[in-house]
């Protein structure tokens, strides 16, 4: 009898199109799914950390903290830097691409602060044998955080812009050289669904739409900067934007899509993108009166931001504890 052949994936036509990254820090996930490049951010390092299996990253990171004599609130903050440092190097052995390690949240609106946290974490890094150009500094798509990223690129450290929801963010990033944007498609989902709108499906759903928009204004007017769609909901949308240059997925939409048979269409193709209108020039005038009219970006940066802050903190928190018992 002859044996049944072998299908692919919906996951596997998808890495045949776009760079896949893990959105997790969980490095056994990590290890499991293989993806190409791996993000992080508060919220998941404070997930991480709570999971005895990466106790000795943990450990190392307090038992550093101990030796240090500086004590209090920047102490927290430092050993929280070298925990972060030691999930990216971690993640780093394992994917063959980039890791992104994120700026506090709260330098957010603090250009100079941001620029002197990249730097360290890149110091941090090659103090490991962890070249920049295996790292991304992910930095919130404030105003103040392009500026940052702007300089740090000048500089050779590539950026994550992260906490995008709308094309004028995404035209300042192109404007100051980030390296890699990341447009959010489940929480601009969730802002219309909480605002009365849909029911949407993949082809509707407005982060999807959001995302299209700004790949189509980049590849018509020749921009480099690289369009990661991130925030994920359901498999619905990353399918909507199979072709985009990177996506960043978690490991249960991951798990979905490597157990459904394909064939996945392609949805994004530079080669093939519709007319766009002219390229948008912005000043931090434009820029801030832009973001004020679109209330879905401008309410969902704060909520980002405010999020991460308290997950920040909660981390420092817990670090403080255990380095005070």
């Amino acid at each position: 009898m002859a044996s049944a052949l072998a299908t692919s994936t919906k996951l596997d036509d998808l890495r045949n199109m776009t760079v896949v990254v893990a959105d997790t820090g969980d490095i056994e996930a990590v290890r499991r799914l293989k993806p190409q490049d791996c993000t992080t951010n508060p919220t998941l390092l404070l997930k991480a950390v709570e999971t005895p299996a990466y106790a000795t990253l943990v450990d190392e990171a307090l038992a550093w903290g101990a030796k240090q004599s500086a004590g209090g609130a920047g102490l927290a903050e430092a050993v929280c830097d070298r925990l972060a440092v030691n999930f990216g190097a971690e993640l780093a052995g394992i994917v063959p691409g980039r890791v992104s390690t994120e700026v506090d949240a709260d330098l957010s609106f603090d250009t100079a602060a941001t620029i002197a946290k990249a730097r360290a974490l890149i110091a941090a890094y090659d103090a490991r044998g962890i070249g920049r150009e295996r790292i991304l500094i992910k930095v919130a798509a404030t105003w103040e955080g392009i500026r940052a990223a702007e300089q740090l690129q000048r500089e050779g450290i590539d950026c994550n812009l992260t906490l995008l929801f709308s094309l004028t963010q995404a035209v300042a990033c192109a404007d100051a050289g980030a390296f890699l944007i990341s447009p959010f498609v489940g929480r601009i989902l969730d802002w219309h669904v909480k605002a009365g709108g849909g029911p949407y499906s993949g082809e509707t759903d407005p982060g999807v739409v959001s995302v299209r928009n700004i790949y189509t204004y980049y590849k018509s007017h020749g921009i480099k900067t690289v369009v990661m769609g991130a925030s994920f909901r359901n498999t619905g949308e990353i399918e909507a934007l199979a072709g985009c240059d990177r996506l960043t997925i978690g490991p249960a939409l991951l798990d979905q899509l490597a157990a459904e048979p394909g064939p996945l269409p392609r949805k994004l193709d530079p080669a093939h993108v519709a007319e766009t209108p002219a390229r948008l020039e912005l000043d931090e005038k434009r820029f801030r009166f832009l973001m004020n009219e679109d209330a879905m970006a401008t309410e969902k940066l704060s909520e980002g931001i405010r999020s991460f802050v308290k997950d920040l903190k909660a981390l420092r928190t817990l670090v403080a504890k255990r380095l005070d018992a």
